[in-house]
């Protein structure tokens, strides 16, 4: 997907088992941040980073959304030890994740697998033509990426 592309609408449950669609929010931006495992250190750093921020990012009307393979199960346990205050998607059959061609070969302490890459998209809220794609973060670092996030779609609103 590229910038100012229409955003397929999907339909995941979070960690309570509720479905969750993107369009749902279709008049606030979305913050779909995409992570390999709950509760691995890397994921661990950028979703608090995301739960430090939240609050930013509510005053600037923007919806979190963190995915990853997880079960509904291990989101919810995910969410309530580091008290994150957005919703967890669980894509477990990975449909989303390989729409979005997230399977990509990592290098895991010397042994190359096959797992989801760390990535994050900006999507639009639907101004009349549908949620678009605003940005990819591709090369994703855990540390300070809420900030770096919040920091584009302020820059975008001015």
């Amino acid at each position: 997907m590229k910038p100012d592309e229409l955003v397929e609408d999907f339909t995941l449950q979070n960690q309570d088992g509720k479905d969750v669609s993107l369009s749902d929010f279709k008049d606030s931006p979305v913050v779909l941040f995409f992570y390999p495992r709950a509760d691995t250190p890397g994921c661990t750093i950028e979703s608090c980073g995301f739960r430090d921020a939240f609050k930013k990012f509510q005053k600037e009307g923007i919806v979190v959304l963190g995915i990853s393979r997880d079960t509904v199960a291990a989101q919810k346990k995910f969410k309530e030890k580091y008290k994150l205050p957005y919703d967890l998607l669980a894509d477990p059959e990975m449909v989303l994740i390989n729409r979005y061609d997230l399977i990509k070969p990592k290098n895991m302490y010397g042994k190359l697998v096959k797992g989801v890459k760390r990535t994050t998209y900006l999507i639009s809220p639907d101004t009349g033509k549908g949620q678009r794609l605003i940005h990819v973060f591709e090369e994703v670092k855990p540390e300070g990426h809420a900030e770096e996030v919040l920091g584009l779609l302020k820059q975008q609103k001015s």
